[in-house]
């Protein structure tokens, strides 16, 4: 069993009995796992229509991180010991089913939860003018004719749930909260934030939103390689794996730049995206080339600097790479 030793001592993971005892966990974190861009509402209120297979999301999730567009997320909350399949695989598909079948019914739905909160409601008005958008109302419209996007939170991301979710043909985001407990029964929580990978250059939750991050504007995914695989792999074979990408994030990767880690500790190499798929039943995906990598820069890691030697996928804009001179310039 997996623990945690900490001053205030050793906590051990929990495992969850039902799945309504892990939702109050993760309700209990909304704020730190989704950060304050974003309005998640917890209703779970029947969507579809009359007459056919109806179906009860957990909430919804509308995500403001992006500067030029919010999106919606209908939430599943389970637990890994459930049938994976069963509660996540049918559930999910019969929720996008609902989804489009019943656009007004769903609008309705969030626009009387968001109107309950005086507060949520400001603030949601307040986005969707930063967007351009006339008021809830409008912004409602373009949240519910946009692409159905689901968002699991499982207490253990298993290969069993990988297997499931990679044959979706819709963006299906995964955020396991990992529950630990102390001899006192005092519980920490261990999970990365939503999209807090894609700009982790930012450090803090609050530095995050002073800084929002225009997740949009990103189409070049760069990867750190050591020098056997970059040659043989990213030279050899013009593909890269196993990588791990935003399913949100997928449409909109147009290139791929390796970053050699030491002693290179550069980007010196790109290439034009052929196609992404799943690699095996791992949650993790390959990305394919369109043709041979091409050199650039190179574009050298800075001593002392605040972005550091990469150790796991970054993002950033094609344009940003070709303008960079080092890696401060990139991220």
């Amino acid at each position: 069993m997996s623990i945690l030793v900490t001053p205030q001592g050793v906590f051990r993971l929990y495992q969850f009995d039902t799945e309504k005892e892990f939702e109050r966990c993760v309700l209990s974190q909304v704020e730190m796992i989704f950060g304050k861009r974003c309005v998640y509402l917890d209703c779970k209120r029947r969507i579809g229509k009359q007459g056919t297979k109806q179906s009860v999301p957990d909430a919804y999730l509308i995500d403001f991180s992006s500067q030029r567009e919010p999106k919606l997320f209908i939430v599943e909350t389970e637990i890994a010991s459930h049938d994976l399949f069963q509660h996540i695989g049918v559930q999910i598909l019969q929720f996008a089913h609902s989804f489009a079948s019943a656009p007004r019914q769903v609008k309705q739905l969030l626009f009387d939860e968001i109107s309950k909160d005086t507060k949520v409601y400001e603030a949601c008005e307040g986005y969707a003018l930063e967007y351009g958008l006339r008021n809830v109302d409008n912004m409602l419209d373009h949240l519910v004719n946009d692409t159905f996007r689901a968002l699991i939170i499982i207490d253990e991301a298993t290969d069993e749930l990988y297997k499931v979710v990679k044959n979706f043909r819709f963006p299906v985001e995964v955020i396991e909260v990992e529950t630990y407990q102390g001899a006192g029964g005092d519980h920490i929580y261990r999970f990365t934030p939503l999209f807090k990978d894609v700009s982790d250059v930012i450090e803090s939750i609050e530095e995050r939103e002073q800084r929002p991050v225009d997740i949009a504007e990103f189409d070049t995914i760069v990867v750190p390689a050591r020098e056997d695989g970059f040659q043989e792999t990213f030279l050899g074979k013009n593909r890269w794996y196993a990588i791990r990408i935003h399913a949100s994030m997928i449409a909109q990767i147009k290139y791929i730049a390796a970053y050699r880690v030491a002693p290179v500790s550069a980007i010196t190499h790109w290439a034009l995206v052929k196609n992404i798929e799943p690699w095996q039943d791992t949650g993790k995906f390959v990305v394919n080339f369109a043709e041979p990598a091409k050199e650039i820069g190179p574009v050298p890691l800075v001593p002392k600097s605040k972005v550091k030697a990469l150790q796991n996928t970054r993002y950033t804009s094609f344009d940003r790479l070709q303008k960079a001179k080092s890696l401060d310039e990139v991220f």
